[in-house]
Formats: C-alpha cells, structure tokens, sequence
C-alpha cells in the first residue's frame, strides 16, 4: 500500500495514541481491580501485548507501524548510505507525529478513566538499574526488527514484537518502555504506567544508547545487508514502502 507522508503521519500519530491509551488505560483498571502489584503488572503487560499486535497488523502496511521514534531513526541511519531508507524530511515528521500521539494517548486514557486529564506523574523512575534496563529492552526491540526484516520474515512483526514487549516487562527492571514517546506521553499522566517528568530524559538517553546496542549486535550477528537487501527496513509490519512513498 502506498501512502502519502502525509497519511503515514496520522497512522503513526493515532496508532502511538492507541499504545499510550492501551498502556495508561490498562494500568489504571488494574489498580482499581487489584492491590496485588504484580496482578496489576500483568494485566498491563497482556493488554499491551494484545493491543500492539492489533495496531502493528492495522498501521503497518500505511507506515511501518513504527510508533517509536528509536525505531523511526534506526530505519533513517541503517539506509543513509544507500538513500534507499527513511529521509531527513520523513522523520522529522514521524517523530513529532509519535510523541503528540504519545501525549494523546495518556490524555485519552485519563480522561476515560475520570482522571485529571493532565497531571504531571510523580512516580520517580531515577536508578542507574532501570537506565540498564532500557538499554537491554531498546537494543532487544530494534535487533529483533530490523533482524526480522533482514531474514525476509517480516511478516511475523506483530506476533513478535509484542511477545517481545511483553517479556520484557518482566525481565527488564524498567518494565520496558523502549519508546521515547511514549515515555514522553506517560509523563503526563500520574497513574500506574506514569513516569516523573525528571526521569524522562535519562530514560531516552538510554534508549537510544540501547538502539546504537541494537544495531550493532545487528551487524555483529547478521552482517551486512547484501545490495538487493537494502531497499528497505521495516520495523513493525510488512515491506516498507520506499523513502520517496512509504
């Protein structure tokens, strides 16, 4: 399917909101269903599991279903030598889309849940352990993207990628956010799945250390792409469209 940027725009702007309001939505009914920390966890992390692999299988053939800027400017960097990747212009607007989708999301969430639709959360995620965690949850995304693509198996994206995410709320101490927007959008919403706004930038930091893991456990692992495989790179959804249509 060929889309406009301007309608990739929109998909990845709605799919991201989507996330964010899967993710603070499904946090917030956990707490109000459950005391048990780790039943609210899990309920958060299915939820999340189901509603990407929905949004990956709906927006990937319109944008990729990046909804990650980590993901958005991996795909520009792995093709800036060949031109046959994203360009400049593509995630300058991909990466605003995402994150006021981000924002979004939260605001939906709340607002669905009678909560002040924008409250700075105060649930500090400040710790040298959780920085770690984001590294080894971004890295493990965009190896598993990009490595799908590499092996012509891009179509199994939604399935993995979501069992990915899933598992890695439980393995990683971060409970894996691995998504600059919507660690931005979760900022604004002071529930389960809120992060404080001083811990934001430390958590990007380290998802986009964890992207440059990724892609060089990429190359370490699966080499280079061989000249007929480097025509595109899509993170979360089937064949991505060239750089002048995606």
């Amino acid at each position: 399917m060929s889309a406009s940027l301007g309608r990739r725009a929109w998909a990845e702007l709605v799919g991201t909101a989507a996330l964010v309001a899967v993710v603070v939505g499904s946090g917030i009914q956990a707490t109000e269903l459950s005391r048990d920390v780790g039943v609210q966890l899990l309920a958060n992390s299915l939820a999340t599991v189901f509603g990407l692999a929905v949004l990956i299988t709906l927006f990937g053939p319109v944008s990729g279903a990046h909804f990650n800027p980590a993901v958005t400017l991996a795909a520009w960097f792995t093709g800036r030598k060949t031109g046959d990747g994203m360009t400049a212009r593509e995630v300058a607007v991909y990466v605003p889309a995402q994150t006021l989708g981000a924002i979004g999301g939260a605001v939906l969430a709340d607002a669905m849940f009678a909560e002040p639709l924008v409250k700075w959360s105060t649930h500090d995620r400040s710790a040298g352990h959780l920085w770690l965690g984001e590294i080894v949850a971004t890295a493990g995304l965009v190896l598993l993207v990009f490595a799908l693509t590499r092996t012509d198996r891009a179509h199994l994206a939604s399935a993995a990628v979501a069992s990915y995410i899933g598992a890695a709320y439980w393995f990683t101490s971060s409970t894996s956010f691995a998504n600059p927007a919507v660690t931005v959008g979760r900022a604004f919403t002071d529930t389960f799945a809120g992060i404080a706004p001083a811990s934001v930038a430390p958590f990007i930091a380290a998802q986009l250390v964890g992207a440059a893991v990724g892609l060089g456990l990429l190359a370490a692992v699966f080499g280079r792409p061989a000249p007929a495989d480097t025509r595109i790179v899509v993170p979360h959804g089937d064949t991505e469209l060239a750089p002048s249509a995606p």
